[in-house]
């Protein structure tokens, strides 16, 4: 499996990180559209990422929710058809959550920096430094960390948990989906 190293921290609000984003990457801006479906998987996190009715990933991964920099093994499989995967996936196992953003996307280097404006949470940096094979996690780490200072983002801002859990914990999410899960 890919790996990386990720890490996520709240932002004040996009536009503060953008120019300091753009002055540092060898590639971007790139505007893209996610609407994220989470299914219950045992075994770690399964996702159907959707760009467009004809583009979309499933996407599993597997990471400790720890505030700091922490290491994510995940295996990617394109799909031409992501709203019939999603039917399929959510009656064979279940919606366990739902995400949809507005992500910017930069690379600098071999770091994708996202800012992500997170429908119902706000606004978010998410780095991921991807890894290469046998290539120590202290590498990575020490890449995240670098890009943090260099975006003025405070290690206070950081955030343990994935957007899906962030959201689940909201009062009026909590709510409909103790409603849905009734049914």
């Amino acid at each position: 499996m890919a790996r990386n190293i990720e890490i996520k921290a709240r932002i004040d609000g996009i536009e503060s990180i953008l120019p300091l984003a753009a002055k540092i990457a060898s590639e971007g801006p790139t505007e893209i559209l996610q609407d994220d479906t989470f299914f219950t998987c045992p075994n770690g996190r399964l996702k159907l990422r959707a760009f467009s009715e004809h583009e979309g990933q499933l996407i599993f991964y597997q990471r400790s929710d720890s505030a700091g920099p922490k290491e994510s093994f995940y295996v990617i499989s394109p799909t031409s058809s992501p709203d019939t995967l999603r039917q399929t996936l959510t009656l064979a196992y279940g919606e366990s959550g739902r995400v949809r953003k507005h992500r910017t996307l930069f690379l600098v280097g071999r770091t994708r920096v996202h800012l992500d404006r997170v429908e119902g949470l706000g606004d978010f940096l998410e780095l991921e430094v991807v890894l290469a094979d046998n290539e120590p996690n202290e590498t990575g780490i020490s890449i995240a960390h670098d890009l943090l200072e260099k975006l003025a983002v405070s290690p206070q801002r950081l955030v343990e948990e994935a957007y899906v859990d962030l959201l689940a914990k909201l009062p009026n999410r909590a709510i409909h989906r103790t409603a849905a899960g009734s049914r």
